[in-house]
């Protein structure tokens, strides 16, 4: 028997009738001939009240306890989406991830999935279950307490299950009916794309795009599990939604497949920095202890045997990267005249895989922002992607700017 993986998102569970209506989408994949896996995440709202009595209760809590309370959300909706099924006389039960056993690190609120048996759902299946509703987001640690996989972990655990089951497919459900080429937010020409490669999803989900984790896609990538994005409000349509593949699977794609950005970012340097060997370790390796996650990097031409040293973070660490910063210096790691911190920039970027057998991209990418009177502050470049960083009151410009320029509105030519 095949096995299908479907996640349900928290809004597509935010009340028992949307539960019902995602029981249906379920049901009808059992009477197509699938065993089913189902991941639920917590109905919309409820993780973040959840947090909220954690920290109201202790500000310094317990994070081992932070996870049991946390967790309690999707056991909830795992609970009520097995009843629901059995209403509707499809054999099902619900899963908490202790209960699998979901094996994972022993780091609270941000676990890593080690191993998922099969043997207990598995011998269900053969007793006659048709779905298993599995409590997304959670597993068990070495010591036996409940772990959690950080914000948006239900996605991970649908593809560790998509992997360890061999299941044909892993469906992510969510309020959104596919992957676009932008956010349709901010351009009206934002074209929802049929099939979109694993590298080129990777690389939107860190750059910004929020449609999957970015954790879920370097799983499914890795196991070769096919992905199909699709919403829960839709219609039951076979072919709905944007699949997320092997870019061999995939016959004609654009050189850029799409346009992603990232508001909240800030652009710091060090001005006047001792240019030497292992500069750069020592600066980025108090950045990293700190918890500060640096994205673009430029040095400067060293003149006089002193340097500048530009980096990107997010806004809300600036002053976690600034305390370090300090902190180095005073110990006397590293000397600078200055930190210099411009917390009103944005990334955008550009994605495709295209890009590695076509030239110009750059070329293009900078010709239109230019047109635009914007100016970039840095530039970052990897395989298949162009990140800039710029002031962030030009960001929707420059993303309208850029879908236009590469015409992601119009269907993959050759």
């Amino acid at each position: 028997m095949s096995i299908l993986v479907m996640k349900f998102g928290g809004t597509s569970v935010a009340t028992p009738d949307r539960i019902r209506r995602a029981a249906k989408r379920v049901g009808r994949e059992v009477a197509n001939g699938h065993d089913v896996i189902v991941i639920v995440s917590a109905m919309a709202g409820e993780t973040n009240k959840l947090v909220g009595y954690v920290e109201e209760t202790s500000p310094m809590f317990d994070a081992r306890e932070y996870d049991a309370i946390v967790s309690s959300g999707e056991q909830v909706t795992a609970g009520l989406m097995a009843l629901t099924l059995q209403e509707m006389d499809v054999p099902a039960r619900s899963w908490h991830g202790w209960q699998v056993p979901l094996r994972t690190t022993s780091t609270h609120s941000a676990a890593r999935i080690i191993e998922i048996p099969t043997g207990n759902i598995a011998a269900k299946f053969a007793e006659g279950m048709k779905v298993a509703v599995i409590a997304g987001f959670q597993g068990i640690s070495p010591e036996g307490r409940i772990t959690t996989l950080g914000r948006g972990g239900s996605d991970t655990t649908a593809v560790a299950f998509a992997a360890a089951f061999g299941a044909v497919r892993c469906d992510i459900y969510t309020d959104v009916d596919g992957v676009y080429t932008t956010d349709p937010r901010i351009s009206d020409k934002a074209r929802k794309l049929d099939r979109i490669a694993f590298e080129e999803m990777l690389e939107l989900a860190s750059l910004g795009a929020k449609v999957l984790q970015t954790r879920s896609v370097e799983l499914a990538m890795r196991f070769k599990v096919p992905l199909r994005v699709l919403s829960s409000f839709g219609d039951m349509d076979e072919n709905a939604g944007t699949l997320v593949c092997d870019e061999e699977d995939i016959v004609e794609s654009n050189v850029v497949a799409g346009v992603a950005y990232s508001r909240d970012e800030a652009k710091m340097t060090l001005i006047s920095v001792a240019d030497r060997p292992g500069i750069a370790a020592a600066i980025f390796g108090p950045l990293s202890e700190s918890g500060v996650n640096v994205d673009m990097i430029v040095q400067n031409i060293s003149e006089e045997g002193r340097t500048d040293m530009t980096f990107s973070c997010p806004v809300n660490q600036v002053a976690r990267a600034e305390q370090a910063m300090q902190a180095a210096k005073d110990a006397g790691e590293i000397n600078f005249h200055d930190l210099v911190a411009d917390t009103a920039v944005a990334k955008v970027s550009v994605v495709g895989i295209g890009m590695r057998s076509h030239a110009g991209v750059a070329a293009q990418m900078f010709k239109a922002l230019r047109d635009e009177g914007i100016n970039i502050k840095v530039i970052t470049t990897s395989e298949i992607k162009i990140s800039v960083l710029i002031d962030r009151k030009y960001m929707e410009l420059a993303v309208q700017a850029l879908h236009d320029t590469f015409e992601l509105e119009k269907p993959s030519a050759a």
